[in-house]
């Protein structure tokens, strides 16, 4: 059964979303803050829900602690803050999705569910035993892990498999268009801009070698393998 964590300082709300979720066929953990949610073991969760605006820690802050920590588990924000800056800003700190305040409950309940069900999006049969090998970088894609110069490189989710995506056709260029399609198919409201914002991140976490994804202005990204 997969396991649900949600924080949410709004009582009302957390008891409507906990009822449904479980009806659902998920384990619901709620708690009230950002702070109790620390005292938890995130990492036994397959997904945080996290309302932004609470007393004390915001959720913004919360994700970004995590993320720093190199906890990868997905995170879906519950939000009044819905401009795309906001929207930005959550997934500069390594959310998965968006949902704005006031949100149907089977919306909730489809994101969630799209969250969790996104599946791994690289099967090509040139993929040695499911490990992808491309001079210094290593992507297992069984144990969801990349290696980089036999450095572990700690990924969420969603920068997995954006790498994975593009490493896995070297040759191809990805427009932004596209890369929304195969990682975001089934969440609305992602912009450009969002894409931008994961690449920008990835190439962070790849240092040096930040240049292996290169952008072609006016058309989209490449994995440049040349370079490793």
């Amino acid at each position: 059964m997969q396991k649900i964590l949600l924080v949410d300082d709004d009582k009302n709300i957390s008891e409507i979303l906990e009822f449904n979720l479980k009806n659902e066929g998920f384990e619901v953990e709620a708690v009230y803050s950002a702070e109790e949610a620390l005292k938890k073991t995130i990492t036994d969760f397959q997904l945080i829900l996290l309302d932004v605006m609470m007393e004390g820690m915001s959720g913004f802050k919360l994700a970004e602690k995590l993320r720093k920590e190199h906890i990868v588990v997905p995170i879906i924000f519950l939000t009044a803050k819905d401009t795309e800056n906001d929207m930005l800003t959550g997934f500069s700190v390594g959310a998965d999705d968006f949902i704005a305040k006031p949100f149907s409950i089977k919306e909730v309940i489809a994101r969630a569910k799209a969250v969790l069900k996104r599946s791994n999006i690289v099967t090509d049969s040139k993929i040695d035993n499911n490990i992808l090998t491309i001079g210094i970088l290593i992507i297992d894609y069984n144990l969801k892990e990349v290696y980089l110069n036999k450095e572990k490189i700690i990924l969420t989710k969603t920068e997995f498999e954006l790498l994975a995506l593009l490493a896995q056709k070297p040759e191809s260029i990805f427009s932004r268009n596209k890369i929304i399609d195969k990682i975001w198919k089934e969440t609305p409201y992602i912009t450009e801009r969002t894409v931008d914002v994961h690449i920008t991140r990835l190439r962070k976490k790849l240092g040096e070698y930040a240049g292996v994804i290169t952008n072609r202005s006016g058309y989209g990204y490449r994995f440049n393998a040349d370079l490793l």
